[in-house]
């Protein structure tokens, strides 16, 4: 049913307010666009009551009965006397200069407007291009209670007036005046609702006053603003000749001196709710980006919701590890330990830049970790040792592919055997003793001399002696000292890829079990753990269990369909709080509206967004953003060819340099023999060395943008996300 908020078919006097109505003033704070608006419900006032008492305030003193003595007056007088000065002193503009059409505070132009004319019916949010409308501004809207007993009976006399009207028209033979056949009806339905009980009756008045810095600014804005209410079927008009008198309305002193009021009822008010944006932003977190509905930073702590997990979903060169890398750099001035799993090698002059460090894990690398380690954490009601066999048939698996129930049964009495040769047992005290190695799981499998022990020795025999030996069968020599910690695997061959990645987590889950800090594990291209049912049981295991040690682990991916098939990808998407889909293809646009249940133009903006946009989901709310970074996060970050060539030059230019050398006089990106013609340079190809060296490499959104920037572009600093000291 529409909400009506046609003018009701009579002119309602300046009606008495509800008995018992209690008074209640609501603030609408400063949003992003420095706009701020009051909504100030006066049960105890009417407009007729309150314009008597505006006259009041300004009735001369002499046409009282009895000279009065006015407090301020005294007040003043005794401050004058005494030569002090009071907080209205100061707080005072030094001029006020009113005009018909505007008013001028100091040196600021204001002007205020009413609102005259509105719609029969307007949908919820209908304020919501006044409320986020980029401009000052300041929006009041005052709310008068009205006794429903007078309404019920002015309605009565006016639905008689309008039947006779139309009787008559019948019986003389006219077509009887369709405005007076709707009136009627909304008339009959506000009657019912009212007798009900399940409507009430205001008086509602709705005022906007504007600020500019000039009159030209002024009158444009003025425009603007008519014409976003225009739009919206609303009549607004200037309060000429009464701009004092409105700018004080707009004030937070619920005192309506304008009284341009309207008849609605509580249905139709509340479509007036002005705090309807959709907005993700805490006191406290980190900027992810900005909310593209009105501009306001998305600002939000993960480790505040029920848990830290998130998925990261975009096709190839949507932005998901650019905006991954922000994020690193955010929780890190924050002081959250960061892991990357990183199989592309894509965050080493990240981890560079933050002092971070970075493993590259390699078959004859000096880093060796042994998948044999416990945590050496007693747990009350866990199994310690138990569990880590369970991990090590997942990895076991990977590592030897398909095996029989029976060899399964045969690896776990082997793997049980192999740490009590060591004298470890489900006793937490016997954790603590040197764990076994790979070699010593070999050896007991020969031992047992079965044919099915014996295939499996046989299957792992070239990770002990073979020609994948030493990478997996050392005791582990490194330690989680670091901030910021990077894993790769790029340099490892394919085979090996799936088990050293497998490897890596378990040794991190040890880690991470030891003590409670507040962590983020990122796992980028997590499809290569989907491939083995194993390694995505461990990652879900992982996943279900990380808000027990202050984890938040991030899974990245750019095969949606084949993670979103999967019975463990859906299972880590229901357990993650937080998810970002990116920029997507047709293919798999379906899959992921049937996940997220995502709407019609959601599937469109997942199919259209540029680099670095995309819908942000937090819990039940979700907001489309944009992800935005300042000059020296784009450095640190940027994955572009153009932009890495230029800071790869750059780099060789100042290596060569000597002591006391100033740069050269021109870097360019082209090749020193490709010197493009005259006139001819194309914006990113342009000369850095006219910047200065701070803006050399100018921070971009990660769309593609013009290397030349006005400051004004930037929107952020990167002292704005570091935390108070």
């Amino acid at each position: 049913m529409p909400n009506l908020l046609s003018k009701l078919p009579f002119d309602l006097p300046f009606l008495k307010p509800a008995a018992g109505a209690s008074a209640a003033r609501v603030g609408l704070p400063q949003n992003e666009t420095n706009q701020s608006a009051t909504s100030q419900v006066s049960p105890n006032q009417t407009p007729a009551n309150q314009a008597a008492a505006n006259q009041a305030d300004n009735r001369p003193s002499s046409q009282t009965n009895e000279p009065q003595t006015d407090p301020n007056q005294q007040r003043q007088l005794k401050t004058f006397a005494q030569g002090l000065v009071t907080i209205q002193d100061i707080i005072a503009p030094e001029a006020i200069e009113v005009d018909f059409t505007f008013q001028k505070i100091n040196s600021t132009y204001t002007r205020t407007l009413f609102v005259a004319g509105y719609p029969r019916s307007v949908p919820a949010n209908w304020l919501s291009p006044l409320i986020n409308f980029p401009h000052q501004m300041f929006v009041s809207m005052f709310i008068f209670p009205v006794d429903v007993k007078e309404i019920l009976d002015s309605l009565k006399r006016k639905i008689t007036e309008m039947e006779a009207e139309i009787q008559s028209d019948i019986r003389t033979g006219k077509i009887s005046n369709i405005n007076t056949e709707v009136k009627l009806e909304d008339a009959r339905l506000i009657r019912e609702q009212l007798a009900k009980g399940s409507e009430r009756f205001f008086q509602f008045g709705l005022y906007v006053t504007l600020e500019a810095q000039n009159k030209q600014e002024l009158d444009r804005v003025t425009k603007s603003v008519q014409s976003t209410l225009g739009a919206l079927l609303i009549v607004s008009k200037k309060a000429t000749l009464q701009m004092d008198d409105g700018f004080k309305t707009t004030l937070p002193m619920g005192n309506d001196k304008l009284l341009v009021t309207r008849n609605m009822d509580t249905t139709s008010l509340a479509t007036t709710f002005p705090f309807t944006s959709s907005e993700l932003t805490m006191e406290q977190g980190i900027v992810y980006g900005i909310n593209e509905h009105n501009d306001s930073l998305v600002i939000f702590d993960r480790f505040q919701m029920e848990n830290a997990n998130m998925v990261v979903f975009a096709k190839s060169g949507a932005g998901k590890s650019y905006t991954v890398k922000l994020e690193v750099i955010r929780q890190i001035m924050f002081g959250v330990v960061v892991m990357v799993l990183d199989p592309e090698r894509e965050y080493e002059e990240l981890t560079e830049s933050m002092g971070g460090e970075y493993i590259n894990f390699t078959f004859g690398g000096q880093t060796k970790l042994n998948p044999f380690d416990l945590s050496s954490v007693y747990e009350e009601g866990e199994n310690e040792l138990g569990q880590k066999i369970i991990s090590l048939h997942g990895l076991l698996k990977v590592m030897l592919g398909q095996i029989t129930a029976t060899q399964e049964a045969i690896l776990d009495r082997a793997l049980v055997a192999t740490y009590k040769a060591k004298g470890i047992t489900p006793d937490p005290a016997t954790q603590t003793n040197e764990p076994p190695l790979m070699e010593d799981l070999y050896k007991t499998l020969i031992g047992m001399e079965t044919d099915e022990a014996g295939d499996l020795a046989a299957r792992l025999e070239k990770y002990i002696t073979g020609s994948f030996r030493g990478i997996f069968d050392q005791p582990s020599n490194f330690n989680i000292t670091n901030q910021l910690t990077v894993f790769s695997v790029k340099e490892m061959q394919d085979e090996l890829r799936p088990v050293a990645m497998h490897i890596i987590l378990d040794f991190l889950w040890t880690r991470i079990r030891r003590d409670l800090r507040k962590r983020v594990l990122i796992i980028d291209e997590a499809w290569y753990f989907l491939r083995h049912q194993d390694s995505a049981q461990f990652i879900y295991s992982m996943v279900k269990r990380a808000r027990k040690y202050y984890l938040g682990i991030t899974t990245i991916t750019q095969d949606v369909e084949d993670f979103l098939r999967t019975d463990y990808g859906r299972a880590i998407v229901t357990n993650s709080s937080i998810q970002l889909l990116m920029k997507q293809s047709s293919a798999a646009i379906p899959i992921l509206a049937e996940t997220f249940y995502l709407s019609e133009g959601e599937k469109y903006l997942l199919l259209a967004a540029d680099i670095g946009e995309g819908i942000f989901f937090a819990g039940q709310n979700h907001v489309a953003l944009r992800v935005v970074s300042s000059e020296e996060e784009h450095q640190i970050i940027t994955t572009n060819p153009e932009e890495l060539l230029m800071k790869q030059r750059q780099k060789q230019i100042m290596e060569n340099m000597e002591p006391g050398e100033k740069l050269p006089a021109a870097v360019t990106v082209a090749e020193p023999q490709e010197a493009p013609p005259d006139n001819a340079v194309a914006p990113a190809q342009q000369s850095i060395s006219q910047q200065p060296p701070s803006q050399q490499l100018s921070q971009q959104p990660l769309s593609q943008q013009p290397a030349q920037q006005s400051p004004q572009q930037f929107r952020h600093s990167i002292d704005d996300y570091r935390p108070p000291s």
